[in-house]
């Protein structure tokens, strides 16, 4: 908004400046053609006097910085010397340095100096020339005065509009790259969080039906399972029983002679009464007599 105002007031300005100028223009007559040469050399050598003053501005640099370098060689000729019987390279590369900078720095004062010499030839030339035709055209010009003065008027409140109105846009530029950006930012967080849904339902629909049952429930079934798988393969407790019984018969019934066996302790004795006593408390089903005690 501020911008469309400045460029609005800019170009009203513009347009009122240039009807008042063909109103002077109109009412003083041909004065204005005749000593319009007279403000155009003004103005050149006004121009000329200006770079003139930054060519001289840039040969001070230029000496400035060719005396430090200089200086900075003195003191890398002081430092080697110091010590004749060794050679610092730290000081040996200081000087070295040093002596490219004094080499720049000359070349950079010659070249300055020549610049300043040249715009101030010019500057001196157009200087001559506004003199020339101030004398030549003296009452053209001072006839002529009220429009040239005028139209410097405008032209200074034009050039303050139009810098403001550049200062505006170099803003709104700035804005606009501002809001680019963070558009840019925001597409790129939204691209990601749609990447990050899809994998999500990517995910989903590639686990199988019952992976989403709970945990405990899936336990749960696989020990019961297996239990049950368990209790089919594993005989019972009773079986086991007679079955060693079965065993225990049958080596007595192939090793007669016990006298290998005289040698352990009889702690622990076994009657084959004491096991049928077991067999039938536990509901056994089969029934071993066994006469024969064994001693171990």
């Amino acid at each position: 908004l501020r911008l469309q105002e400045a460029r609005t007031a800019y170009r009203r300005i513009l347009s009122e400046s240039a009807r008042k100028l063909n109103t002077q223009g109109s009412q003083l007559g041909n004065c204005i053609e005749k000593a319009r040469p007279y403000y155009e050399a003004r103005r050149l050598a006004k121009e000329a006097q200006q770079e003139t003053q930054k060519a001289a501005l840039r040969y001070e640099r230029a000496v400035s910085m060719h005396n430090a370098a200089r200086e900075m060689v003195f003191v890398a000729e002081q430092g080697v010397m110091a010590d004749k019987n060794r050679l610092d390279p730290t000081w040996q590369e200081m000087l070295n340095h040093a002596t490219c900078k004094v080499n720049e720095a000359e070349e950079e004062r010659l070249r300055s100096e020549r610049e300043h010499q040249r715009v101030t030839q010019l500057c001196q030339q157009a200087e001559a020339k506004v003199q020339a035709l101030q004398k030549s055209l003296k009452r053209v010009i001072v006839k002529s005065k009220p429009y040239f003065e005028l139209k410097a008027q405008f032209n200074q409140i034009l050039e303050e509009h139009k810098a403001k109105v550049t200062a505006l846009e170099r803003l709104v530029s700035q804005a606009k790259t501002r809001y680019s950006v963070a558009l840019r930012n925001l597409e790129q967080i939204s691209e990601q969080i749609h990447a990050r849904r899809l994998q999500r339902l990517i995910v989903r629909r590639a686990s199988p039906v019952g992976a989403e049952a709970s945990p405990q429930h899936a336990g749960t079934e696989v020990g019961v399972t297996g239990g049950t798988h368990l209790g089919a393969e594993c005989p019972p407790a009773d079986t086991l029983s007679v079955l060693s019984l079965q065993t225990i018969a049958s080596d007595l019934q192939k090793f007669d002679s016990v006298e290998h066996l005289l040698g352990l302790s009889d702690a622990t004795s076994l009657n084959s009464d004491e096991l049928e006593e077991r067999e039938q408390r536990r509901g056994g089903q089969g029934h071993f007599k066994h006469h024969r005690s064994i001693s171990l």
